[in-house]
């Protein structure tokens, strides 16, 4: 039987880099079963492990890289970041990742946050981060950014994508939430609360960070939206999978 390839989407913002190799994986052309079907690569979500290992495995390969050259945080919802200068390393409890070393492909697991994605290719410098609501707000994006201006890179060099994640339509939040965002980031929804539109906070945050505006390619499909591409928390009240935003320099 002909084994089915990973369905990913590869940022087009990356086309024609030498060396940068990214992408972000779909839920599908994987072989976990119901609710994470099918290409989950989430191992703390109850899946089988051996099995989400063979969808990582997959997903790896189909970039040009192997399992054991991928680092993943513990993505905690926060604004940390670490720079990885080795492998293999214990997992740091971080939400962003840098690294500057060639072979190295950094990951970010997600199902509705977003994925960052970023490279300075005249550097040689990646950077990856996982932008919840938490973690945007906090600063997780200027401080990945930061981290790669320590490895060299310079920010209006800086190539970044941001993955598909949930949109303003269904990203309904309280006033606690809605009131960490500016006003024209946030619509009326139903009584007191809010619709967030994450997406255009993102994209603010990677401005700020120095960012070219011209470099900056924001995904529009919505994670909760799509049920037949992503996994999202929201829309499956927690049971479901988790995609991987990975970049990395080949070696």
């Amino acid at each position: 039987m002909q084994q089915v390839l990973p369905e990913i989407i590869t940022p087009s913002v990356f086309d024609g880099i030498d060396g940068v190799a990214a992408a972000f994986s779909t839920r599908n052309g994987g072989v976990s079963d119901p609710p994470f079907n099918s290409l989950n690569t989430g191992l703390a979500v109850g899946d089988d492990p051996d099995v989400v290992s063979v969808n990582r495995d997959r997903l790896l390969r189909a970039l040009g890289f192997a399992s054991a050259d991928l680092v993943l945080a513990h993505q905690v919802h926060g604004s940390d970041v670490a720079v990885v200068d080795r492998i293999p390393i214990a997992r740091p409890r971080v939400d962003g990742l840098v690294t500057s070393i060639r072979g190295i492909v950094l990951g970010i697991s997600a199902a509705d946050c977003a994925a960052v994605l970023l490279a300075d290719p005249a550097a040689g410098v990646v950077g990856a981060c996982h932008a919840g609501w938490r973690g945007a707000v906090s600063g997780v994006i200027e401080n990945t950014i930061e981290h790669m201006k320590a490895q060299g890179a310079e920010p209006d060099r800086i190539m970044a994508w941001v993955s598909p994640c949930i949109s303003s339509a269904n990203f309904e939040v309280g006033p606690e939430v809605a009131r960490q965002f500016a006003s024209d980031e946030i619509s009326s929804g139903r009584g007191d609360r809010s619709f967030v539109d994450l997406k255009l906070h993102i994209h603010r945050r990677l401005e700020r960070g120095g960012v070219s505006l011209q470099n900056i390619t924001v995904d529009n499909a919505c994670t909760f939206s799509d049920r037949q591409r992503f996994f999202s928390h929201r829309r499956d009240h927690g049971k479901t999978g988790r995609m991987l935003g990975l970049i990395g320099m080949r070696a």
